[in-house]
């Protein structure tokens, strides 16, 4: 893999979770670059504290330290620089095509969810994590267990996807290949304009007819735009909503 600001990996059999770690290393002033990647997460997380289960190893679990100059209402693009980053190296490594579904999951193409992303920060720090089912899961059996049935049929592997093995270590190096020019990108109000362009070029949910469930209560409409901090602009009935955070479902239109 060429050079990078990502030299500094740090590899674990089993953490807590990667960001937690991270986010103890940044408060101890660890620099920008720092990775850290672990086959299995005991306590892994995502948006709004969901859990995460998977075999050791069957999924890509990483995490990366930035330190971004800039302003406060963009810092929403380090989860995109992450993501968009992973798309890439998706399709370079793995020959599948990935969506980003707003506002941080990637999807295959017919909709199930393969990979999530999550920022933290940390004073000026951001942490961002992002699991991708590499290995696992290869069916809905995989989903058979209590915990995980609600996933069935909502959830896909890039194995699976990809029809053949699909390598963490190289996913992981072309993911970081990708990302050292978009985390570049973050420092320059220029490079800013072209990561919320790429956003919203591979944006699945704009233009999808959504279901958004907020804190007092769900709506529904047609997602529309992103703002320029990064929020989802919906058509509604009523007129337009901006949604700052909520969970997004793709509804499926019929005749």
């Amino acid at each position: 893999m060429p050079a990078t600001r990502f030299a500094d990996v740090r590899r674990f059999d089993e953490l807590d979770s990667t960001n937690r770690y991270l986010l103890d290393e940044a408060r101890r002033g660890a620099p920008d670059g720092v990775v850290v990647v672990a086959d299995r997460q005991s306590a892994g997380r995502g948006r709004l504290g969901r859990r995460w289960e998977a075999p050791p190893g069957a999924c890509l679990l990483a995490s990366v330290l930035l330190r971004p100059r800039l302003p406060l209402s963009e810092r929403y693009l380090t989860t995109a620089c992450v993501a968009l980053a992973a798309v890439e190296a998706t399709a370079e490594v793995g020959g599948v095509a990935l969506g980003v579904k707003w506002p941080n999951d990637l999807l295959a193409p017919d909709g199930r969810k393969v990979a999530g992303v999550l920022a933290e920060a940390e004073g000026d720090a951001v942490v961002v994590g992002i699991g991708v089912n590499v290995a696992w899961p290869t069916d809905d059996a995989d989903l058979a267990a209590p915990a995980l049935a609600d996933l069935a049929g909502r959830a896909t592997s890039l194995a699976a996807l990809a029809g053949q093995v699909v390598s963490r270590g190289d996913l992981l190096d072309g993911l970081l290949a990708a990302l050292e020019p978009r985390a570049a990108a973050l420092d320059e109000a220029a490079g800013r304009r072209r990561l919320a362009a790429e956003l919203r070029s591979a944006c699945t949910t704009l233009g999808a007819r959504v279901r958004v469930d907020l804190a007092d209560g769900p709506i529904w409409g047609t997602a529309v735009d992103l703002t320029a901090d990064g929020r989802l602009v919906v058509e509604t009935a009523t007129g337009r909503q901006v949604v700052a955070a909520g969970d997004v479902t793709h509804l499926r239109t019929t005749g």
